[in-house]
């Protein structure tokens, strides 16, 4: 096995792992509360400047 072929072999190795990794944090339940809050940010009222109206 030349060497070129060694590095494309671990590179997507380490690529699948990681891979496995970010899907376990992700779909975690220890993250499930902070997602949920995340969610919620785009229906969230933010305080408009003084004078400010929507027209």
């Amino acid at each position: 096995m030349n060497t070129i072929n060694l590095i494309r072999t671990v590179v997507t190795v380490a690529s699948f792992v990681i891979f496995l990794g970010l899907m376990a944090w992700a779909w975690s339940k220890r993250r499930t509360p902070d997602f949920e809050q995340a969610a919620l940010l785009p229906f969230a009222d933010e305080a408009s400047p003084t004078g400010a109206h929507h027209v």
